[in-house]
Formats: C-alpha cells, sequence, structure tokens
C-alpha cells in the first residue's frame, strides 16, 4: 500500500484525478457547512441575479442560490454512483466468476443473457428500465446498476479465465481444493486489479448517466438539486441567465474528468504489463 501511493503521488496525471475526486467527496460530505443556503431556500427579490458576494454562481428562476445546489448536487452524484455502481459491480462478480470458473451451460446462459442487455445502447436501456419502474432516485439507481452489470460480468470473466490456466488453479483441484475455497482464496483476489480499474471509470459514467436521466425527467425529481435537474431547468433560460446553465454543465464535466483521469492512473499502476 505504501508502494502503491508512492507511485500514484509521483504520477501527476492520477494524483490530479485522485485530488479532483476527494474535493467532489469533500463538496458531498460537508455540504451543508460549505453551501451558504439551503438547495430549495427562494429569494424572491434575487430572482435570476448573476454572480455577486452574495450569490456566487448567480440565482435561479426562483431565487434559488445555484453555487448551494450545486454543492448539494455533489451528494446526488456521488450517491447514484457508489450505489448503482456498487449494484452493477456486485453482480457483475458473481456472474463473472460463476461463467469464468464454470463455463459450459452455466456460462452459456449468464453470457446470453448479457449479450441481450448489451444489445441496447447503455442510455437506452437506463431509460427503459426507468419508464418501467418509474421516475425517482431509487429506481434511477437500480437501472444504472443493471446497465453495468453486463460490464463487470464480462470482465470478471474474461479475467477469471486467464488466471486459471496458472498452474497454482490446476494444483489445487489437483488435491482435491473445493470450488468454492478456489474462486474465493485463489481466483478472486487475482481479479481484483481491473475490476477496481472498472469501478474507478464506471463511477464517471454513473454521474454522467444519471444526469441524462434526470435531465430528461426520468431521473431525480425536482426541487431536489441535481446537476441533471438544474440543466433541464436551465434550457429556457439560456440566452439571459447563461450561468445558470454554465455551472452545473462544468461541475459534471470536472467530476466525470477527475474520476477518468484517476482510473487511466490506477489502470496503469495495477496492470502487470505495464509494470514490465
Amino acid at each position: 500500500m505504501r508502494d502503491f501511493t508512492r507511485k500514484i503521488i509521483e504520477d501527476k496525471v492520477g494524483l490530479v484525478g485522485l485530488i479532483g475526486v476527494l474535493l467532489v467527496v469533500l463538496l458531498a460530505v460537508f455540504a451543508p457547512i460549505i453551501a451558504p443556503y439551503a438547495p430549495d431556500k427562494m429569494h424572491t427579490m434575487h430572482t435570476m441575479e448573476g454572480p455577486s458576494s452574495q450569490f456566487l454562481f448567480g440565482t435561479d428562476e426562483f431565487g434559488r442560490d445555484i453555487f448551494s445546489r450545486v454543492v448539494y448536487g455533489a451528494q446526488v452524484s456521488l450517491q447514484v454512483g457508489l450505489i448503482a455502481v456498487g449494484i452493477g459491480a456486485f453482480f457483475g462478480l458473481l456472474f463473472g466468476l460463476l461463467a469464468g470458473f464454470f463455463q459450459g451451460k452455466i456460462d452459456q446462459i449468464i453470457m446470453r443473457i448479457m449479450d441481450v442487455f448489451f444489445a441496447f445502447p447503455d442510455i437506452l436501456l437506463a431509460l427503459t428500465i426507468v419508464a418501467v419502474l418509474g421516475p425517482s432516485l431509487t429506481n434511477t439507481m437500480i437501472a444504472i446498476g443493471i446497465v453495468f452489470t453486463p460490464v463487470f460480468t464480462r470482465l470478471i470473466r474474461s479475467a477469471v479465465l486467464t488466471v486459471k490456466e496458472n498452474e497454482y488453479i490446476t494444483n489445487a483441484e489437483a488435491v482435491g481444493v473445493s470450488n468454492t475455497k478456489i474462486i474465493v482464496k485463489h481466483i478472486a483476489p487475482n481479479v481484483m486489479a481491473p475490476f477496481i480499474v472498472q469501478i474507478t471509470l464506471a463511477l464517471s459514467g454513473a454521474i454522467l448517466t444519471e444526469a441524462g436521466l434526470s435531465f430528461l425527467g426520468l431521473g431525480v425529481q425536482p426541487p431536489d438539486p441535481s446537476w441533471g435537474v438544474m440543466l433541464n431547468e436551465s434550457r429556457s433560460y439560456m440566452e439571459v441567465a447563461p450561468w445558470m446553465m454554465a455551472f452545473p454543465v462544468t461541475a459534471i464535466i470536472i467530476t466525470i474528468f477527475c474520476f477518468n483521469l484517476l482510473g487511466d492512473s490506477l489502470r496503469d499502476l495495477l496492470d502487470p504489463k505495464l509494470k514490465q
């Protein structure tokens, strides 16, 4: 861990991504302290005012402080990202281990189901699931989790097939070690590197998908301060109040950019082929 920390600090790109991610996390955790106003507090005498010392990012059509809403929006984005990716990662790891280790009919059934999900574009699949379940924060997280499950399943299955070729797996099977113990003790730990990298990269995709669903009115519902909801509400005021759209867009771009930087850095650090 000490060696890994040293390497990621030496990697300037990864360090920038790590600092950016930590800042977003701090914004979300300490939102009640950082935000000067409640996200739904209306200042009726200050509607659609530009950035100022009182309202750093200006106000929207209801007089709500955009800076406060952007800060609280980080909570929603991280919550959706972590829970949704957690759902996809858990089931993807489970299905991938089963498909890669046992192969045969189990592999065929699992992967054919995953292929059905892969046949749909991510946003279209998420839209369909949310349309069936109904628009809400919980259903958005479930939909995004389902969308990312095939990605993790295919990744883990591929890694398991590679690990199974090692002699220590063959030796373990020869001496009668149970399948469960082989999977848990010998295979799962050796597929964690690509798994962790994919989690980092999937977080940025989950945040973007949530923003897209909320923008379309199928994700987080107003007046909750989601970045996607803020973009949807600002469409009618782009010309007269461009700051209403500019700051949520900037928050989305910076957050996704930082997660991608961190994910690329982790991939380079954890990939054995790139260490040689």
